[in-house]
């Protein structure tokens, strides 16, 4: 099971930003692409190194260390050294309020 939690305001996320919160222990990235939000768990499955402070080209994040990219769609790992995906968090927008689901 799994529940929505309120993370942020839209306009704290302008388009083409991110922004960084820890919910529950977890660390996590919400970007804003277009006028859509993406939610990822910042940390590259490379070496667990902070990933969402790297360069964002299209929908394909750069780890800033050693350069694996993670598609923050999905977080799938598409780059070498990272093979394992990161977490991703499916997000709703409730008014101007931005939501993540987490696990329970």
């Amino acid at each position: 099971m799994s529940r929505f939690v309120s993370i942020a305001k839209t306009s704290e996320i302008p388009p083409g930003e991110r922004a960084f919160y820890e919910v529950e222990g977890i660390y996590i990235a919400v970007f804003n692409v277009g006028g859509t939000y993406y939610a990822i768990e910042d940390a590259c499955t490379h070496d667990d190194g902070p990933l969402a402070e790297g360069d964002l080209h299209g929908f394909e994040l750069e780890c800033p260390r050693h350069g694996a990219r993670f598609d923050i769609r999905t977080g799938d790992a598409l780059s070498m050294p990272a093979v394992t995906p990161t977490g991703v968090f499916p997000v709703k927008v409730d008014g101007d309020d931005i939501l993540i689901e987490l696990p329970d």
